[in-house]
């Protein structure tokens, strides 16, 4: 009996890890996704060359400032830390472990019922918050960058393999 359970402890552990990497990605993908839709989307910001061509013309371009290169990479650089309004939910039949927000973007009361909130939860989600952020950097750009559907699912799942068990988690509506 000892040696069954033990050989179970693995497993479990790489379950949690999992878990925890996939419900990063998720969260990940929806601040990021809330954070652009609160950009104004009349404000631009010129991209290109500044240098003068020969005919005394310059190639510069403007373009949305929400979905530029610029936004994204300062977005990336802090948007972890909404890690801190995020708890723990354990699905009592699989037991897997998926992340919600507790704290609502405008206020409203969230259903808290069955979540774990805690340091310890908040400080992992961060922890592999700011991992997947760095390591896949170049790929939330490139999906961010455009108005594209289903972010989460394409990065998190296909692109990334961090939720390769997920395909079925319902989208979250912020």
């Amino acid at each position: 009996l000892t040696m069954a359970l033990a050989s179970l402890v693995p497993v479990a552990g790489a379950r949690r890890s999992q878990d925890l990497h996939c419900g990063a990605c998720r969260a990940l993908v929806d601040e990021l996704e809330w954070e652009i839709s609160q950009v104004d989307p009349r404000k631009t910001i010129q991209m290109g060359s500044f240098r003068i061509n020969p005919d005394g013309s310059q190639s510069v371009v403007e373009v949305p400032y929400a979905r530029s290169e610029a936004h994204l990479t300062e977005l990336l650089e802090r948007v972890c830390e909404k890690m801190k309004e995020y708890g723990e939910k354990t699905d009592p039949a699989t037991h897997r472990k998926s992340y919600v927000r507790v704290i609502s973007h405008d206020g409203t009361k969230m259903n808290l019922s069955g979540v774990k909130f805690d340091g310890d939860v908040t400080s992992s989600l961060k922890f592999a918050c700011e991992s997947i952020a760095e390591e896949y950097e170049d790929e939330l750009i490139e999906f961010l960058s455009h108005e594209a559907e289903n972010v989460k699912d394409r990065l998190c799942s296909k692109r990334t393999d961090l939720c390769d068990h997920a395909l079925h988690i319902p989208h979250d509506e912020l």
